[in-house]
């Protein structure tokens, strides 16, 4: 994949580094941890998604400051300067209006900064993220996150990845040797040990949920049942406070979606849909929760036979009508009744609301 990558000054003089890809409608990724502009290209773990978003986008991203190829020698971090970032980058670039995503700590910047210009976000796609920082939900472990930032001081910029690690299997759990080695040897070279540390300390006080309802674009939510980063509470919390907001959470522990998970061809299915115009689907149990009263209802799972389910569960796992067929041994028209069928028994209109509702109900296939 061909990037662009060019320089901005913030206001308060940072220079931040960030990266064109791709053609089409604008999509802007606000800032997370963990980024290199130019290692991530070729990185097993991000590699696939920015490939994918510059498909149909000219997708822009950039490291945040002290971060990848961004100044590094940052004496403090705040979210107000991490959102400076995102503005810097907009208005270098020259957008007026254009997509956001967020992506684990991006998803409150993200949110605060679609509070704070809702006349140039178009729609907002939030994932792994929350409103409330760790300190401040029910479930923080203060000493364990202490432990963490004192593992950071002194190991996180040596050649043991060891250290690092401990992060690593957090953030994805379920990956590949090659994807754990590199997410380890990123995680040493995007940030140096004490702006890693004092990173993380921020990211638990983090606190957007009186900005939340103040979003006026259309918000699609998405999350990892089982995140083992952020939990798919917090998720839902999100989708909850965002007047409108659609929530699909997906099967899986990682807090990012990696190539070889199962959901990821749902994953980045939803979000085009959701850009190109199309409403993603909701599990049902979220759709009282986030406030939207338009949404179609889904069916239960227990009105389709047996064939049916072993249909829905290989259409989750992204496969085509011919990939179905060979696996069940059936002729390619039968597998079309069949997904005909399907979409007509759970109140789905396409093959991605079908794929989310079978993960949403548990309908999965090993």
């Amino acid at each position: 994949m061909d990037q662009k990558v060019d320089f901005c000054t913030t206001s308060d003089g940072v220079r931040i580094c960030y990266a064109q890809s791709g053609s089409g409608p604008p999509l802007v990724k606000a800032p997370n941890w963990m980024t290199h502009i130019q290692f991530d290209l070729e990185s097993p773990v991000w590699k696939h998604v920015w490939e994918a978003l510059s498909r149909s986008h000219t997708f822009i991203r950039f490291d945040q400051r002290g971060s990848g190829l961004s100044d590094r020698n940052i004496p403090e971090h705040r979210f107000e300067d991490w959102v400076l970032d995102l503005e810097s980058v907009v208005d270098a670039v020259g957008l007026d209006r254009f997509d956001l995503l967020g992506i684990s700590q991006g998803a409150p910047i993200a949110v605060e900064y679609a509070a704070r210009h809702p006349e140039r976000v178009k729609k907002l796609v939030l994932h792994g993220g929350y409103a409330l920082g760790s300190q401040r939900r029910p479930n923080d472990t203060p000493a364990e996150m202490d432990a963490l930032q004192t593992l950071m001081r002194i190991g996180w910029g040596g050649a043991n990845p060891a250290y690092r690690q401990i992060f690593t299997s957090r953030f994805i759990p379920d990956a590949t040797r090659e994807q754990f080695e590199w997410f380890n040897e990123l995680e040493r070279i995007s940030s140096s040990p004490e702006n890693a540390a004092m990173l993380v300390g921020m990211f638990r006080g983090i606190d957007v949920q009186d900005r939340t309802a103040l979003v006026k674009c259309p918000t699609l939510v998405t999350h990892a049942r089982d995140d083992q980063v952020v939990s798919s509470e917090a998720g839902r919390y999100l989708a909850s406070s965002i007047p409108g907001a659609q929530y699909v959470e997906f099967e899986g522990r990682n807090h990012l979606i990696l190539e070889n998970d199962p959901s990821w061809p749902l994953f980045i299915n939803c979000i085009e849909d959701f850009l190109g115009g199309n409403s993603p689907p909701v599990r049902p149990e979220s759709a009282a929760t986030t406030g939207s009263a338009d949404r179609r209802p889904f069916h239960p799972v227990e009105r389709l036979t047996a064939r049916e389910l072993d249909v829905l569960g290989l259409i989750a796992l992204g496969n085509t009508n011919s990939d179905i067929a060979d696996e069940l041994v059936i002729a390619p028209n039968t597998v079309a009744n069949h997904v005909k069928r399907i979409l007509s028994k759970t109140g789905t209109s396409n093959r991605t609301e079908a794929a989310a509702y079978a993960i949403a109900s548990g309908v999965t296939r090993g």
